[in-house]
């Protein structure tokens, strides 16, 4: 970049001389001769001295530059005699001269090390420059925390005699994220200084007066930009801004006629770029100009040479501009140009055209005009398209907008054409057609292919959308599975107790207990009760509470356990019977399903397996019919394709099955995740879960008797029943080829 900007600031220097020359001299002047350049040494500063063979009619115009730092003079009407074009010097901040001749003119450019300030003085033949030994410090600035305080900048020398009060303060955010600051003058000629004082931006107003409304500090924290806040006061003569960003920034300043901008941007380092721009949009190398009511048209010429494009300007762009700028992009100070005088810009290739925005809309629509009547004159032509992927009739439905809107009466021969699965369409919505309006299109099933007949351009035009539209589709493999894992526990304790009194003596000898396996086989082994099947001892029991499963619990209809005692007399007519009966289960389970299905992009495809439940509903004529509920495991997804290779998916799970019946009417368990997710080709994600946890716990028992320790026991039952349950919902998507389809 540093090798590119070297011709463009020569170019820029031949506009600003060209400018500047016409500006300072009203009348041609008798030819002049620059003889010799030389430079000395002098109590800390340079002075270059240039011998002419007449001395000047007045000072040379001239303007310095910033990167590379250089002085620029012109000399109109003079010519060179200097026998080399660069001069080695090599003195404090002075590197070489070089003299250029062209044009009738003579320009001599100063090398510097570092920018700096200059004076001329014209002794006799003799032009004096004198070169100060320090540079002031250049207003774009990058500025961190805690910046130390800087020398004023001149942006603007004052050329008022009396104050003048300032019209306006305001604040704008820029596009960028800058904050702008500002300043409506009150003409022109008002001076302004610039400098850094720690964080704070100071610009002073030179002999001006600041109205009592105007004396306030603007809050513009709220703008996200790098200013904070914008104080204004009046300080004797002068009026002060300070102006309080934040981090890290870098600051521009520029005026046009009556209103001074300055621009305080977030700072955005590229190390990488020689000249960096400023925001999106402006990225030119930066340039500084100042002019006092100079020719637009003149001004124009200048940015030309500078750019090197070939700018065309119209005859109609007039007026004269005040402009100060300091260390601008190109493009930026271009733009500020034309916005201040109305103006508007049309770029074809290197070629630049520049007119009143009212002309160049003109303009533009009388071709716009023009193109029209061309097309509704232009013989009409006829092409054939085969399609490979596409159907005909989806694609006469995009040329002729029936896919995405109403038709227009010139559709041809697609008017009668069916609806297109995914468009909408119908009477009254905006038309999409791609035809012309002399434009139809005919499609044959048969053969796949469509007849279009249009003009050139638009046959063209549809050429291209064919070939991006008539490809094939790639393809998904979607895989779920859904694993239902369960595990149940369940725990019931009974008891029965009861005591039987008879008169009936019993055999002697008696050992006093009989044990078996239930109360009532106790009671046979004693004579309680009679050895036959089903019978049972009457009343004895008043605690009847045997061991039992909760409903709905693993234990629903199982059978207890139990053992029973029988403790009597020896006389065998008393006895005390017992049984003690208990249960528990324990069981685990996993199902696990895995649908697969495999479908276009962006095409939805279901699959589904199960059972539908037949049950009898009443009609509304009395009768029944028979009715079925579904009752399945259900898969729809439809895939998207990304760029980067990864499967947008939008999917709905259902894991159905039967649960108990109403007044005959079967009810429906259903697990359901409908979703949207973003996949890898090939990585699996979990897409969700249902876990539940359910604890039931009941006992039945005698009042007080149940709740004595231990031995309550015999006076109560407990039941106890524990279901988990977790359902995980898995998917992996993965993109077929044309290789995994072939096997």
């Amino acid at each position: 970049m540093a090798r590119l900007a070297a011709p463009w600031l020569g170019r820029v220097a031949a506009s600003l001389t060209l400018l500047l020359g016409f500006a300072s001299v009203a009348a041609a002047q008798s030819t002049n001769v620059l003889q010799s350049v030389g430079a000395s040494s002098q109590g800390g500063e340079i002075v270059v001295q240039l011998e002419f063979a007449q001395p000047l009619a007045a000072p040379p115009a001239g303007f310095t530059i910033d990167q590379p730092a250089r002085i620029v003079l012109d000399f109109p009407g003079v010519k060179s005699e200097v026998s080399r074009s660069a001069v080695s010097f090599d003195q404090g901040n002075l590197r070489s001269a070089n003299v250029v001749e062209a044009q009738g003119r003579s320009r001599v450019v100063l090398n510097l090390r570092s920018s700096t300030t200059y004076k001329t003085e014209i002794l006799g033949k003799r032009l004096l420059v004198l070169i100060s030994p320090a540079a002031s410090a250049p207003l774009n600035a990058s500025v961190g925390s805690g910046a130390s305080l800087t020398q004023p900048v001149h942006f603007a020398d004052s050329l008022n005699t009396q104050q003048l009060p300032l019209r306006g303060v305001d604040f704008h955010r820029g596009p960028d994220g800058s904050g702008q600051v500002v300043v409506n003058l009150p003409n022109n000629q008002v001076g302004v200084d610039i400098r850094q004082q720690g964080q704070n931006i100071v610009v002073d107003f030179l002999k001006t007066a600041l109205p009592p409304e105007l004396r306030r500090r603007l809050d513009v924290g709220d703008f996200a930009t790098p200013v904070k806040s914008i104080t204004t006061f009046q300080m004797g003569d002068n009026v002060r801004m300070v102006v309080q960003p934040s981090g890290a920034y870098q600051q521009s300043a520029y005026q046009a006629d009556n209103k001074f901008v300055l621009e305080v941007r977030p700072e955005t380092p590229n190390p990488n770029q020689l000249a960096p721009g400023n925001g999106p949009g402006y990225h030119g190398p930066k340039l500084s100009l100042n002019f006092q009511n100079i020719d637009v048209r003149s001004l124009l010429q200048v940015f030309a040479d500078f750019t090197g494009l070939n700018v065309v300007v119209s005859d109609s762009v007039t007026g004269n501009l005040t402009l100060r700028l300091k260390d601008v992009p190109w493009d930026q100070a271009l733009h500020i140009i034309l916005q201040a005088k109305g103006l508007g810009e049309r770029k074809e290739g290197n070629v630049l055209w520049i007119a009143p925005r009212d002309e160049i809309l003109a303009r533009e629509k009388s071709e716009l005009e023009a193109k029209k009547s061309i097309q509704d004159l232009e013989p009409l032509k006829s092409e054939t398209y085969q399609l490979n992927y596409q159907k005909a009739a989806t694609v006469v439905g995009l040329l002729t907008g029936a896919a995405g809107g109403a038709q227009s009466s010139g559709a041809g021969g697609a008017a009668a054409m069916p609806p297109i699965p995914g468009f909408s369409s119908g009477a009254g919505a905006p038309t999409s057609r791609i035809l012309s309006p002399r434009g139809t299109v005919i499609a044959d099933p048969r053969t796949n292919q469509i007849f279009v007949t249009d003009i050139p351009s638009k046959l063209e035009e549809i050429g291209r959308l064919i070939g991006k539209i008539d490809k094939p589709v790639r393809q998904v493999l979607i895989e779920a599975r859904i694993v239902e894992a369960s595990d149940q526990f369940g725990r019931s304790l009974g008891a029965k107790l009861g005591f039987l009194r008879t008169t009936i003596p019993g055999p002697g000898n008696n050992p006093g207990i009989a044990v078996g396996g239930n109360y009532l086989g106790v009671g046979e082994q004693t004579g309680q009760a009679a050895v036959t099947s089903g019978s049972y001892i009457p009343d004895t029991q008043f605690v009847n509470l045997p061991a039992y499963g909760l409903a709905g619990s693993i234990l629903a209809g199982a059978v207890p356990s139990s053992v029973a005692v029988s403790l009597f007399n020896a006389a065998a007519n008393r006895f005390i019977n017992l049984e003690l009966s208990a249960m528990e289960a324990d069981g685990k389970g996993k199902i696990v399903s895995s649908p697969r299905v495999i479908t276009s992009d962006l095409q939805k495809a279901t699959i589904e397996q199960g059972t539908e439940i037949p049950y009898q509903q009443a009609t509304s004529s009395g009768a029944t019919s028979v009715t079925f509920k579904k009752a399945v495991l259900s898969l729809d997804v439809t895939p998207q394709i990304t760029p980067d290779g990864n499967v947008i998916m939008n999917v709905e799970i259902h894991k159905d099955s039967q649960g108990a019946a109403t007044n005959g009417v079967p009810s429906i368990n259903t697990n359901t995740v409908t979703t949207q997710v973003q996949v890898e080709n090939g990585g699996t994600v979990v897409l969700g879960g249902i876990y539940t946890s359910s604890e039931q716990n009941q006992t039945n028992k005698v009042p007080l008797l149940g709740d004595i320790p231990v031995l309550g026991y015999l006076f109560k039952v407990k039941s106890k029943a524990i279901q988990k349950s977790e359902l995980m919902v898995f998917l992996t998507p993965k993109i077929v080829s044309h290789a995994d389809l072939s096997r």
